[in-house]
């Protein structure tokens, strides 16, 4: 298995050092960049002739796809998308699926030399479970695992994208701006777009133009809810509550929300208190370290107790409302004004 950092690398510079690869991960906006360079270094694509698009619905075509020649052509370009055949078997191994699997982990194995004479095969999957055909492609070609990136590598993006627009942004102001939209690249590159357009050719982007122009992701709005419960500031944490409405954000996936992040905050001071590794204990992912010093911070709002009954009384209120008893809007709003008092 490859570092992706180091086969985007070779693509930049115009390089395919393989007819067989794998993409695989969370990060699918850098999974299809790397796709897109790759057919760009190949050249001009004729669907349906050197240039072939499979999916679970035809997998089992694929043999015969590698087999035809790209008449006309030198080599055929066959993209393979999320195919099912990464996941692990859990029947028995009678599935068309599974047998053509075992199929094409023999005919890899065999016509490796005609693969690499004729096609440039990839797949791309949202996960790939450790097993036999996985195996096979990474001894004969790439296999690359595409995470979220962290905020140290979203920070580089983030200003080598703002510099190619002549446009700067403090690393405090970015790490705030990641903080508002999360850490999707295609979400981010679509936010710090309106915000270079914003700021114009030799402009700065500031944090008050983030808060003005940025769609904040629903836990970034949690997160300054919960700063105004922990302040009582009752007023301001209703505008939140009922901007987030406005928007037509679910009521109960804030519920929801809301609920995991007291409950996230409970574990904050727990590990705190106990002296744990706060990552481990708030399970966050290798892009989300960051969070770390803003839970500690809320934490401080509140004691334990505080915690455990706002929790409880976030399960009383789906309970209550899931019979009948309470509008949950009414109820989210009763429950924000008797934790600010």
């Amino acid at each position: 298995m490859q570092l992706f950092e180091n086969v985007e690398k070779d693509l930049k510079n115009g390089k395919i050092n393989s007819s067989i690869y794998l993409f695989y991960g969370e990060e699918q906006y850098l999974i299809q960049t790397a796709v897109k360079r790759i057919k760009n270094i190949f050249g001009e694509c004729v669907k349906g002739i050197n240039y072939i698009l499979i999916d679970e619905t035809n997998i089992t075509e694929l043999i015969s796809d590698i087999e035809t020649p790209s008449f006309g052509y030198e080599k055929k370009l066959i993209v393979v998308k999320d195919s099912n055949l990464f996941k692990k078997d859990t029947k028995r191994k009678t599935s068309e699926l599974t047998k053509f699997k075992e199929k094409l982990c023999q005919y890899i194995t065999q016509n490796i030399d005609i693969i690499n004479q004729s096609v440039i095969l990839i797949f791309i999957e949202q996960e790939a479970e450790k097993q036999e055909l996985l195996q096979i492609i990474d001894k004969n070609g790439i296999v690359a695992k595409v995470d979220y990136q962290k905020p140290i590598a979203l920070i580089a993006r983030i200003k080598e994208i703002c510099k190619m627009y002549n446009v700067t942004i403090e690393n405090s102001d970015i790490q705030y701006f990641i903080e508002c939209v999360g850490t999707k690249l295609q979400d981010i590159i679509n936010e710090i777009r309106k915000l270079i357009e914003y700021a114009g050719n030799g402009g700065k982007i500031q944090k008050e133009d983030i808060d003005k122009l940025s769609t904040k992701k629903l836990e970034s709005v949690v997160f300054d809810l919960t700063d105004n419960l922990g302040k009582r500031n009752i007023k301001q944490s209703l505008i939140v509550l009922q901007n987030l409405i406005y928007e037509k954000e679910p009521i109960q996936k804030i519920l929801i929300t809301l609920y995991n992040h007291f409950k996230k905050l409970l574990f904050t001071k727990i590990a705190i208190k106990n002296n744990k590794d706060m990552i481990y204990s708030l399970n966050l992912k290798p892009n989300q370290t960051f969070l770390v010093n803003k839970y500690k911070t809320q934490a401080k709002y509140f004691n334990q107790k505080e915690l455990k009954n706002i929790m409880q009384a976030l399960i009383d209120l789906d309970y209550n409302y899931k019979n009948g008893l309470i509008d949950l809007q009414i109820g989210l709003e009763s429950i924000l004004c008797r934790y600010c008092s």
